[in-house]
Formats: C-alpha cells, structure tokens, sequence
C-alpha cells in the first residue's frame, strides 16, 4: 500500500505549479513555470557557472540483512511545445509547417479569424525503474542506469476541418541514474548501510539553446523525484531519526531533493525523494476532489475562486489546456455537501489532562513546571538549566517539536532573545532573532526586528554573556 500512496504524493509533486489560478495561458504567473525539482544540461550549468544544477542526489539510511533488494524509479516531466494552427481548411500542409516554424522560432501568436493562439508547454510523464535490484551488488560496485528519450513530434488534425489543427513537438534527453550503498557498520551480517541515488542530464546542447531558458527547459528534467522501496529491510527517518542512528544520518548528502518515509504512519518500506520538503508520511487530503496544481493552497478557496471566473475567462480555459479544462468541469460539478467537506475536518481531537490542562496530549513538548493551572502575567524572565534568562540574552537553538522545516535549519544557531509570550493556553514562548540574519543590518533591531522565530524555552540554550 505504501507504494501506491508514494505514487499519489508524487502525482501532486509531478504537477506541482504546472498551471496556476486563474489557470489561464495568458495570465502572467502562468508565462514562467517549472521552477521545482529542475536538473538541467550539464553543458548549460557548466556555461551559467553551476548556477543550474545538472544533478540531483539523494542519500538515506537503510537497515537491512543479506537479502535486501530495491525497487528505486526516477520519475520526471519531459517538456513539449504545444503549437495550435488556424484551421486547416484555410491553407496547405507546407504553409501550415512554415507558419508553426515561424511561430516557434519568434514566440509570436498567431492569429486564426477572431481567435489568437500560441506555443504552450506541457509536460509528459517519464519514468526510469530499476526493480529488485540486490542490495549486496549495490555493496560491491555502483549499478548504472541510462536515461535516454529520444526526440518526437505528433500532428492532430480535426475531423472538422474548420477547427485547429493541434502540433506536439519534443527535444531528446539523455542521462543517467547511479545508485550507490555502503555499509556505515555491520560486520558478517549487513546492518545499517547508506544508499545512495544519483541523477544527472547530460543532453547535448547547442551554445545558442544554453542562452534560452524556454529552450533549456525543453532539454531538462522536470520535477524529478525518486521513488525508493525496499524488501527485507527497512528505511530510517532522517527527520525523525532515532538516537542510534543520528549520527550516520548525518553523514547522508541530499541535494536539491529531500528523503521522507512514505505510507500508513509506522512503515517504513517506502521512501519519497522530492524537491518539496515534505514531513514523513504526508498524505493527500481525503476531502480533496482532485489536483488543482498547488498542493500548499487551500482546495476551498481555489475552488471558489474558479467560479467566479468570467465566461470569457472560462472560455479561454475550455479551449486551453486539457487538464485546466478538467479542472473547470469538476468544480463545476461539485455538490453542495462536497463543498461543504471542503470548509474543514477535524483529524485528531484529544482532552487535555488534570496534570496539564493548558497543554493539550498532542503537545510534543511536556508543560513549563509552575505555570499551569490558571491564567498568570507573563514573566519577565525564565529559568533555563538553573540560569536566569531575560530578554537581550543570547541563546543557541536546539529545536524538538519538529514544526516545520525551519526545525531543521536553524538548529545549532545562535540568536537573541526578543520577547518572552504566552498563547491562550498558557504555553509559555520565546521570541527570537538569529543573530547571522542578514536582515537585522538594515533597520535598528530593537525597534524593528528581522525575522522572528518562536522556541519553546526547553529547545533554548542559555549562553553566557
């Protein structure tokens, strides 16, 4: 089961921007996409100075014995140019090959009677799979895979000749997948290993594409992600790694994608590598009636918004992309009470106990001892290890809660604290500034300061002075 729930996260990551509200061609934020999980031409990076990455490469933990084996796949969008022609009964197969030439080659539209038409990208889902794959062979040497899809063009024409006649067009592409393990401990059995998996584009360019970013995309992987499962073994969380394996994690190089265990809550069979940091075990909102192209937005608002789209607008989306066009028709047929699903839900609802009543159970932290029962003013100092903090103290941030991402970055830094705070339920915070925050520079940091992070005062160390 966990690898079909890693397939449906990846669905949404695949497609992750790939037409945004008012998905509409020609409306600006949908002029430049593409921007997740892009591994360009090497020859392009090595002309922009490495500024575009031509690889992607993820490293994880696995615990495994002598008959391990993966199944590890690449998955990815190869680009094509979607070229509309004015209908075909107004002109001669050479004139409509001169007219899509012309319109490639200047970006221009193209006009058709009172309609206007032009190139538009979209995406074909590429996958290279490498299965049962052992891992004592991965131990003795690297296993290499080609990537290699070659170039194809495909003309639609209607059996109405008065409508437009639909061209597909795209650019080879040509790679690698490298897959890596090393044994991290483990003597006669194998124990902990490190494996690992390498992406690279090495598609031959011309100089004048390098100069093109609409050309270079065509020749790039696009929202590359991997897929990792394992038999007879079992993945380790690298975002909520156990204390005996902490630190082999943090040896594990990740670059441009990040690794998080994928499935039912407990299993860990299944891994998904993707360039959208993610939590472990993410899941797809039952309520959600399907893909709107932006996973972090709410489905409710954009479903809303959708509708009140003009009809001009909803025109323009019908005879656009098809899968903008699916998307028009199911908000359009939504149900009230689907609606409704969409206003909210309640996963988790657990009571508070007597010991604690202003934290609740799914707290990851346990209540500030002296400070429970009622209503109280906010201190004006803390006691952090038997030391007396205030506010101007400087502290080194040891994050636990694992709230979001930022717990991951910012552990180990230094910052200052700004502010002592309490929410409604009594829980006491700190209020900090980092103190390498580029920000704090351009305004004077009592008055004004830069960004502001909220700890717990157990993920706080007190420094001196």
């Amino acid at each position: 089961m966990s690898i079909e729930q890693a397939r449906e996260i990846a669905g949404a990551i695949l497609y992750e921007g790939y037409l945004l509200y008012p998905y509409r061609h020609s409306a600006i934020k949908n002029r430049q996409r593409w921007t997740f999980g892009v591994v360009y031409p090497r020859a392009c990076s090595e002309a922009n100075g490495g500024l575009d990455s031509w690889t992607m490469h993820t490293e994880c933990l696995v615990a495994g014995q002598s008959d391990t084996s993966f199944d590890i796949s690449v998955r990815f969008l190869h680009l094509l140019t979607r070229s509309i022609a004015e209908p075909a009964l107004a002109r001669s197969q050479a004139q409509l090959a001169d007219e899509c030439a012309s319109r490639k080659a200047g970006n221009r539209f193209l006009m058709a009677g009172q309609l206007a038409y032009e190139p538009w990208e979209e995406g074909i889902e590429r996958e290279v799979s490498v299965l049962k794959l052992p891992l004592r062979e991965l131990l003795a040497q690297p296993w290499r895979t080609r990537i290699a899809f070659s170039s194809g063009r495909l003309v639609e024409y209607p059996a109405d000749p008065q409508q437009p006649v639909i061209t597909r067009e795209h650019q080879p592409l040509l790679g690698a997948m490298v897959i890596t393990a090393e044994r991290v401990h483990g003597q006669n059995n194998i124990d902990l290993c490190k494996l690992g998996v390498h992406i690279e584009n090495s598609t031959p360019i011309s100089s004048a594409t390098s100069e093109r970013r609409d050309a270079v995309l065509l020749q790039s992987f696009v929202s590359t992600h991997t897929i990792l499962h394992v038999y007879q073994g079992r993945f380790i969380s690298l975002l909520e790694t156990p204390e005996e394996f902490q630190l082999a994690a943090g040896t594990c190089q990740n670059r441009h994608t990040w690794p998080v265990l994928v499935g039912y809550k407990g299993q860990q069979d299944t891994m998904l590598s993707s360039p959208i940091i993610l939590y472990d075990y993410p899941q797809i909102a039952p309520e959600s009636p399907g893909t709107l192209f932006d996973g972090t937005e709410i489905d409710e608002i954009l479903a809303l918004r959708i509708l009140t789209l003009s009809d001009e607008e909803k025109a323009e989306l019908r005879e656009g992309d098809e899968r903008a066009r699916e998307i028009l028709e199911r908000i359009e047929s939504l149900s009230p009470e689907q609606f409704m699903k969409l206003h909210g839900a309640i996963r988790e609802l657990s009571l508070p106990d007597d010991e604690s009543r202003h934290v609740s159970r799914s707290s990851p932290l346990a209540p500030i001892q002296g400070y429970a029962g009622k209503d109280y003013a906010v201190p004006d100092s803390l006691r952090l290890a038997g030391k007396t903090a205030r506010v101007g103290n400087k502290v080194r941030l040891h994050p636990k809660a694992r709230a979001d991402a930022f717990d991951i970055l910012l552990a180990g830094k230094t910052a200052r604290i700004e502010a002592i705070q309490q929410d409604f339920e009594n829980r006491l915070y700190l209020v900090v500034t980092l103190d390498d925050d580029p920000g704090r520079e351009q305004w004077d940091e009592r008055v004004l300061p830069g960004h502001r992070f909220f700890f717990y005062p157990e993920e706080v160390e007190l420094l001196e002075g």
